[in-house]
């Protein structure tokens, strides 16, 4: 992105949320509220749609963007929403045609990290009493 004009990591953020607004409807802050996330990596608490959506909407932004050119924030701000509008449209057509969301609140944390979790979450508990 820094030969599109995109130098800072706040835009880089501002165009991230851009691409996930538009795939999924949520910025990447309410995203990680609906998996219950708090410094992970959201990525890696998406299942294989949500994963697949994420890469179409990233991968049609830059495609986008290297066929029009954009240079600048600005103008990557509305390529990025376009492309997350195409993913955000191939989401919508697969949820109307399952009948069921590609959202999921599932972190998808391994069972021994969930119960690595709980057990300091207790400590924690016990060390406060």
């Amino acid at each position: 992105m820094e030969n599109r004009g995109v130098k800072e990591e706040i835009e880089f953020a501002i165009l991230t949320n851009e691409i996930s607004k538009a795939t999924f409807g949520k910025t990447v802050e309410e995203y990680k509220e609906l998996k219950k996330l708090k410094r992970e990596n959201l990525r890696d608490h998406m299942d294989d749609l949500e994963l697949i959506f994420t890469m179409l909407g990233e991968a049609s932004t830059t495609k986008i963007a290297k066929s029009k050119d954009a240079k600048g924030f600005h103008e990557n701000k509305i390529v990025a929403k376009q492309g997350g509008e195409i993913a955000g449209n191939a989401r919508r057509e697969l949820e109307l045609k399952s009948g069921e969301s590609v959202l999921s609140d599932e972190n998808f944390l391994t069972e021994s990290e969930k119960l690595k979790k709980k057990r300091k979450k207790i400590v924690e508990q016990v060390d406060f009493v």
